[in-house]
């Protein structure tokens, strides 16, 4: 149930005290090496359900990656049949054919022996278990995702076995973070979000879902926002982003997905080494060498060769590389016909020069501009600052039209689709003029994308000060094309798609489906690194209609604190900063001027320790 919405006013009367009391900084500690530190979790049952005769249901609560175990004080020399999955049936017993991928194995034991373990044995799934999977320790033997365990025939009583659940995932501290609101739907979106960061680590790498078990670029990247978001041990994002040097994957953006995480990954850390070592790889990986003479690209450029492709890190030189815009498109990869009208590319035209694809190009040369400039290398920096420039030019002369006030799809197209504009807002290519117009088309399509999508879509929202309206699609509760659809229909992950009906072999284990959890961390609360490492902070709150809310966010240098308020026209803010960290709070435009000891501005200095911000809604 939504809240009562509170109407913000136009000015605003600020107060400012800072204390000196600060919190201990009780972060993880920061390991940013590539080395892998496995975990694995005995979880118990969290409810016991007897079905019928010898026949139960154990809920474990929360999927995660493992298998069953069981162990008796009494022995049964008779079979027990034992069933585990994700999903339960209507009749709230486990589904036995869920469909898409999401699990369900049937398993007989011959017989329990008294005090012995019983590790349930699984069945590999082809083809998660073979190359190009990412494959596991054998110590681990087979594992699935699952939440529920039936038992059948079981003769003995069920209080005189014990049986957990053997879970494995990458170290996580589940204290280094929390966020609540006064939104519960909100609160329970975040949830799901970081237990899927948590249990989608267990391979070593940031893999895209259990199907697969493969590192994609752009998963990975909504994956490393939203675990930065609520942990700070960054190893697996490392190795993650060095194997895609020598593991490229099909899409262009994906390929323009690189620079991003190595990026991200240098403002969090603050380690400048990967940068260097793989500088020149990174400068490739933006496609530069495609640019035609007015700055864009296209990989159906005769410039992409086999040898280009070699050096991008593709093992056959013949691979296609193919635009995405979005996944699925309304056709499915696998020769079976979908639904046509079910595509999550919002009816795309995909033209040779994509504007979503020159939309991260454009990005791209902005960051790669910053990470010459990082590593030394002042011509290159210039280069790409000067080529950021001519895509931009190019991008709003040649790819936007001026009398819809929208961006097109690409060159010779007349179709706008969401993410023909979503991408261009969120990556401020936007001009300032044009920014109402294309924000009006955007909210006039709704969540016309995949979960995918809806990272870049809320960015684009939030950074046009669109935050009610960004904010609305991540606690709708109204279809299924939300967060709320999986969570009401018992995941406690997040899902590859919004739903079978849009991608009929979707799973159930899907980390590029977490937006929600940076995007809150990052843009509702506004909580970023303004200077790489953390030495400094920016904190930018859109609180929308939301009346409370508090978060903790990890960092290298420990945690951040922050608590909001809003009542009887008067919002109150508390940032605590560790005391080795300074920052800047940052007033959105329509606020008035913070006024504080002579000076005035839209910025408030953050020192390390309590910081309190009051803020008093008035009429203009």
């Amino acid at each position: 149930m939504k809240l009562i919405k509170l109407h913000i006013l136009n000015w605003y009367c600020i107060v400012l005290l800072f204390g000196t009391n600060c919190y201990s900084a009780n972060a993880q500690i920061v390991n940013t090496s590539t080395t892998y530190q496995y975990s694995s979790t005995v979880n118990y049952p969290q409810k016991i359900k007897k079905l019928g005769k010898n026949h139960y249901l154990i809920d474990f609560g929360k999927a995660y990656f493992g298998t069953a175990v069981l162990k008796a004080n009494k022995s049964q020399n008779d079979t027990i049949t034992v069933h585990v999955g994700e999903k339960l049936s209507d009749l709230n017993s486990i589904d036995q054919n869920p469909g898409g991928t999401i699990r369900y194995q049937k398993i007989k034991l011959p017989q329990l022996q008294a005090d012995q373990k019983e590790i349930i044995k699984l069945i590999p799934y082809k083809r998660n278990s073979n190359p190009p999977a990412i494959l596991l320790p054998d110590s681990f033997g087979v594992v699935m995702p699952f939440r529920y365990c039936e038992l059948e025939n079981l003769q003995i009583p069920i209080e005189d076995v014990e049986i957990y659940q053997k879970a494995y995932h990458y170290k996580f501290n589940d204290d280094a973070s929390y966020f609540a609101s006064s939104d519960t739907i909100l609160n329970q979106v975040w949830d799901l979000c970081k237990h899927t960061i948590k249990a989608t680590t267990f391979t070593g790498y940031y893999v895209d879902g259990d199907r697969e078990r493969i590192p994609y670029e752009a998963d990975a990247y909504i994956n490393q926002l939203s675990h930065y978001s609520v942990d700070s041990v960054y190893a697996i994002a490392r190795r993650t982003n060095e194997y895609f040097l020598g593991h490229a994957t099909w899409p262009t953006e994906w390929l323009l997905h690189t620079v991003m995480v190595f990026y991200q990954d240098y403002m969090y850390t603050g380690d400048v080494e990967p940068l260097k070592k793989h500088y020149d790889k990174l400068k490739l990986k933006t496609l530069h060498d495609l640019a035609r003479e007015d700055g864009l690209i296209s990989v159906k450029s005769e410039k992409l060769t086999p040898e280009l492709k070699m050096q991008l890190g593709y093992k056959n030189p013949q691979t296609q590389v193919k635009d995405i815009v979005d996944w699925p498109p309304a056709r499915g990869n696998t020769g079976k016909k979908w639904l046509p009208e079910k595509g999550e590319r919002d009816k795309y035209d995909m033209v040779d020069v994509n504007t979503v694809v020159n939309s991260f190009y454009y990005y791209n040369m902005v960051l790669m501009s910053q990470i010459a400039k990082v590593v030394g290398n002042s011509v290159d920096a210039a280069m790409f600052e000067k080529n950021s420039e001519i895509v931009k030019k190019a991008i709003n002369t040649k790819l936007f039209d001026k009398s819809r006030g929208v961006y097109i799809d690409g060159e010779g197209s007349k179709h706008a689709a969401l993410h023909a504009n979503m991408f261009p807002l969120a990556f401020g290519l936007v001009p300032e003029e044009h920014v109402a117009s294309v924000v009006d088309f955007i909210k006039g399509r709704g969540m016309a994308c995949s979960v995918y999508g809806a990272q870049y879509l809320l960015e684009g929202l939030f950074k046009a000060e669109e935050a009610q309206y960004a904010l609305d699609l991540i606690t709708d509760i109204s279809h299924d094309r939300t967060w709320w659809n999986m969570i009401k229909s018992g995941s406690t992950m997040t899902w590859e798609a919004w739903d079978k009906k849009y991608k009929p072999n979707l799973d159930w284990n899907h980390a590029w489906g977490t937006a929600p959890l940076n995007v809150i961390t990052r843009y509702m609360w506004g909580i970023k690194p303004s200077t790489p490492g953390f030495n400094s902070v920016l904190v930018k709150p859109q609180m929308a209609d939301l009346l409370s809310s508090e978060i903790k966010v990890p960092t290298p240098k420990g945690c951040i604190y922050a608590k909001y308020k809003s009542k009887n026209k008067v919002a109150v803010f508390q940032i605590e900063l560790p005391n080795n960290m300074v920052g800047e709070f940052i007033l959105p435009p329509k606020w008035n001027q913070v006024k504080r000891s002579g000076n005035s501005g839209n910025v408030v200095e953050l020192k390390g320790g309590s910081n309190l911000i009051k803020l008093k809604l008035v009429r203009k």
